[in-house]
């Protein structure tokens, strides 16, 4: 079972790969004059990234989209070869993008793909022939720059999707129709939770209610961590010396924001591990006091591209529930895998019950030594092993400064998202000079873990938005109850009601309009409230109360005291 979903991995990787020769061919085919850059394979499709002689429009893209088809009937055999470099620089004589390619690679030959008159450089994992790629549809064309660099040539990149079957793609559309249904930003619109404006593009204005959620989430967390971490809090705006000697000003500085304070530079914080580095420098540590926890919601800045903002879940501003713990090697393990159990245990109560690790390993760009690398990389995976947890391995997906285990949650829909990550560093310590005082009274440099839960609070919110479909549980939802009155004679008791479950802290509201109480039923499940407290002639006199549950389901004769009850039972205590 497992082989076969190896192969269907590997088949499918291959046919994307090819896919974007395919269409880089269509391109060429229609516009000779392109210039063709890279085409990776993406998480359910391709992309290939050109530079024009004239822009592409979203018109072109069924032309090109036929012109694909119309390769792919042909039939080309897929064929790979590998020439010497001073030969591929002949090959592609002309295109800039390739002779730069060509010239990083270390290797003295350099792979060829071919199908028909068209070549790539390429390393290779295609199908055997143009004729396997059917299933298929462009979807998008975006900006995008050669390698990522903001500061070099724009291109354009076209976007596809590709499937082995047709069943496959028509699964996936049905699930992309579904998502788009339960858009975070169309629910978050409906209930009045967030917004967004163009005074602040890419920054999100949360509304009374989405705050309540967003406020009850740091609450949960602050409750599963109690007594494990001590929380603190960092500046938002610290020296650019600080993020020079962390290593983040090189690697980062394009993400960062910048400001003078004294004519002096300093930086909006993109993250909080240099912030919580001071918390740890105030004073002598000693080995008694390892392993050290501490956590906070730091809020921090980034600038992210205006093509890739989307909602919560990519956003210029955003709330880390970060946690750093300073241990021993000998500590190292067992601190690596409570956070995986404190994990688990997080998201449980949201639902989520399939979580998949994945161990990331070293990136091209970062710094330190193997040594310490394979010794960081290693705990990982032995901390997951000895606890008989599955993982694969992400290879070179690690952070600049150290690996780490991404976790990944499924959502109602079979949608995964990355979420938590557990982060082992040698390096900023050393950095930061940071030590503890051993038995011996000897100096040493502690290991640093980089931990973090929901990843950013607004994007985990809009997951959950997405996961409940905007039927968020009793504990979580803004407004938990409201109270219905069948005539205006029921108004009094109404407010009594409403008074006694305000007193025991539950987010109730009282429908005060002179709609009929079918109309006030419909309205409050379009709010998508899981309480409905229903309150006729027949509760006023018995002292009673009708519970309607947002499903239509109902429960009669119930006194507040019982209403209390299972409010207790639904809290997230």
């Amino acid at each position: 079972m497992e082989n076969n979903k190896r192969e269907n991995s590997e088949r499918l990787h291959n046919l994307r790969h090819s896919a974007a020769h395919l269409l880089a061919q269509a391109v060429l085919e229609i516009y000779p004059d392109t210039k063709v850059t890279i085409g990776p394979v993406t998480e359910n499709g391709f992309f290939y990234d050109f530079l024009p002689t004239k822009n592409f429009k979203e018109e072109d893209l069924p032309l090109i989209e036929n012109k694909m088809h119309e390769i792919a009937k042909r039939d080309y055999k897929v064929v790979g070869r590998q020439v010497s470099k001073d030969e591929a620089r002949k090959l592609f004589n002309g295109n800039k993008f390739k002779l730069e390619l060509i010239d990083g690679i270390t290797d003295e030959t350099v792979g060829i793909y071919s199908q028909g008159d068209f070549f790539d450089l390429c390393k290779g994992g295609h199908v055997e022939s143009t004729g396997e790629i059917k299933h298929f549809k462009l979807t998008a064309i975006s900006g995008a720059y050669w390698r990522a660099d903001r500061s070099g040539i724009a291109l354009q990149r076209i976007s596809g999707l590709a499937f082995l079957t047709d069943a496959d793609m028509q699964e996936y559309f049905k699930k992309i129709e579904e998502a788009e249904q339960n858009d975070h930003r169309r629910i978050g619109q409906q209930l009045g939770l967030f917004t967004f404006d163009d005074a602040a593009v890419g920054f999100p204005i949360f509304l009374p209610k989405g705050w309540t959620i967003f406020n009850k989430l740091i609450e949960y967390e602050r409750h599963v961590q109690r007594g494990v971490y001590e929380e603190i809090k960092t500046p938002l705006i610290m020296n650019e010396t600080l993020w020079k000697t962390s290593g983040h000003y090189d690697h980062y500085r394009e993400n960062m924001y910048y400001t003078k304070i004294d004519d002096i530079a300093h930086c909006i914080k993109p993250m909080n591990c240099p912030g919580g580095i001071l918390v740890y420098k105030n004073r002598p540590r000693s080995y008694r006091e390892l392993p050290i926890r501490m956590a906070e919601f730091g809020f921090v800045h980034r600038h992210e591209l205006s093509g890739v903002l989307h909602g919560l879940f990519r956003v210029r501003a955003f709330t880390q529930d970060d946690a750093h713990i300073y241990c021993t090697q000998e500590q190292l393990e067992q601190e690596i895998w409570g956070v995986v159990d404190l994990a688990h245990k997080t998201y449980n109560k949201f639902g989520f019950k399939k979580v998949r690790m994945g161990v990331a390993t070293r990136p091209a760009k970062s710094i330190g030594t193997d040594e310490y690398w394979e010794k960081a990389t290693n705990a990982l995976k032995s901390a997951l092993e000895k606890n008989g947890v599955d993982y694969f391995v992400k290879e070179g997906d690690g952070a600049f400064y150290g690996p780490k285990i991404d976790m990944m949650i499924q959502d109602a829909m079979g949608r995964e998202w990355q979420c938590g990550t557990v982060q082992v560093d040698f390096f900023l310590p050393q950095n930061f000079d940071l030590k503890y005082i051993a038995s011996d009274q000897s100096k040493h440099t502690p290991i640093m873990i980089h931990r973090v839960l929901y990843g950013s609070l607004e994007r985990f919110f809009g997951i959950l938005t997405e996961h409940y479909k905007g039927h968020f549980p009793f504990w979580l939802a803004p407004v938990q109850a409201k109270v219905l009155v069948i005539t205006d004679q029921q108004m009094e008791y109404a407010k009594t009601v409403l008074a006694e479950l305000m007193k025991h802290d539950i987010r109730v509201e009282l429908d005060e309009s002179g709609d009929q109480i079918s109309a006030k039923i419909r309205a409050a499940q379009m709010d998508k409230i899981p309480w409905m407290i229903v309150l006729g002639k027949k509760e006023q006199e018995n002292g009673t109360v009708t519970l309607r549950y947002n499903d239509g389901k109902q429960e009669f004769g119930l006194k507040i005291e019982d209403l209390l009850k299972k409010a207790q039972e639904l809290s997230w205590v």
